[in-house]
């Protein structure tokens, strides 16, 4: 089997997924070889297994600073936001009818708060962001009600970078309402500090931090209830049935706590390279910078205004190099960014974007290409306006 990436590659799509840790993927393939039974099971090997997966439950718990019972394991972030944010709205369904959320929302959660207002009747509040793509605070304050079940904002934009205010978040949340607070960290961890003490539901994800796809968790403090979204067996206290994914879960807490540990290595890399990047765009007159300079340095989105993504990325890609157009998830979407309509961008700039991510393995030398051959496309394709 080829390689997926060529040697000559550049990588510059780590908000969307990144490779596994040599740590991880030597941990993993020993579980694989030695470590198959069913955790439920009442036999030692099942009972080993599930040793070892409370283990890494326990360590996650230590190094987020939250009690082992309120980690979940889910088979990602997706599963985990839906857990969150239609469990609570379940939960609360005939007392509160209220939830809130923002125009900017990964799609898990976008379309998790749709369906419960189209399908189910809830009554859902978008906030708008300003131009840095940051929540507005004023129209949050106002739209907490004693209605209000649900709080769900993202900590770290996937698309821009833009950080959420998430101290003022909660102190508005806990002065104006009784609602729960669900944050979104999957591209929070490793990029910004994190502080869930007063947050009540938070989303993780693996292969955003050099673990495993398909492998995720849910923190759940200990007063909330959910009603569970996939029925079965009692596996995670009951909240999601079907056999664990043993050796994801056990991988888990190597996962975050080499996160967290490279985490200051990576900021310090990862803020030099957005910088370099910045300084070579702005030489360009076709790019507009789209992501906030207070934004996380490994997320660095701009628009051409002579090219469209769809020409820019398949330009790149003919040249070995990865990135994206907006969220990967929505990536084959022909609609504008919702992100940068939002943060009051035009359709023409929303559908030239180009959204580069970075990680502590990428270099200079990869940045200096990149500009190189992004000025040749400009030159080749960027003839004349979109």
């Amino acid at each position: 089997m080829r390689k997926v990436l060529p040697d000559n590659a550049i990588y510059f799509d780590n908000a969307s997924t990144t490779p596994v840790h040599p740590e991880v993927r030597k941990l993993v393939n020993s579980l694989l070889e030695t470590s198959f039974a069913n955790s439920e099971s009442l036999y030692d090997e099942g009972m080993e297994i599930s040793r070892l997966m409370e283990k890494s439950r326990s360590q996650i718990a230590s190094l987020l600073k939250v009690q082992p019972h309120e980690i979940i394991f889910t088979s990602g972030a997706s599963e985990a936001n839906n857990m969150a944010v239609k469990g609570a709205a379940f939960a609360a369904m005939g007392r509160k009818n209220h939830l809130i959320t923002t125009k900017v929302e990964h799609s898990s959660v976008a379309n998790a708060m749709r369906q419960l207002e189209e399908v189910f009747g809830f009554d859902v509040t978008w906030l708008d962001v300003d131009e840095r793509g940051v929540v507005r605070l004023d129209q949050l304050e106002q739209a907490l009600s004693e209605k209000t079940a649900l709080v769900s904002i993202m900590a770290v934009n996937n698309e821009v970078g833009s950080v959420m205010p998430l101290e003022a978040m909660k102190k508005i949340v806990r002065k104006n309402s009784h609602a729960l607070l669900h944050i979104d960290c999957v591209q929070a961890l490793k990029r910004i500090d994190l502080d869930l003490n007063q947050v009540d539901l938070a989303s993780f994800s693996a292969h955003k931090i050099e673990g495993l796809k398909g492998s995720g968790f849910l923190m759940k403090k200990q007063h909330v209830n959910l009603v569970p979204i996939i029925s079965g067996g009692q596996q995670e206290q009951g909240l999601r049935g079907g056999t664990a994914n043993s050796v994801a879960d056990i991988a888990l807490a190597k996962t975050l706590r080499l996160a967290l540990e490279e985490q200051t290595l990576y900021r310090t890399v990862t803020r030099q390279l957005n910088q370099r990047m910045r300084e070579g765009l702005a030489l360009l007159p076709e790019i507009e910078i789209n992501s906030p300079d207070n934004g996380v340095s490994a997320i660095l989105n701009f628009s051409c205004k002579t090219i469209p993504s769809e020409v820019m990325m398949n330009a790149l890609n003919s040249r070995n190099i990865c990135v994206s157009a907006q969220s990967t998830c929505s990536s084959k979407s022909k609609t504008p960014s919702h992100v940068l309509k939002a943060m009051g961008m035009s359709d023409k700039r929303a559908l030239s974007s180009i959204r580069c991510s970075f990680s502590s393995r990428n270099t200079p030398e990869e940045v200096d290409r990149f500009l190189r051959e992004l000025k040749e496309i400009l030159h080749k394709y960027g003839t004349h306006s979109i």
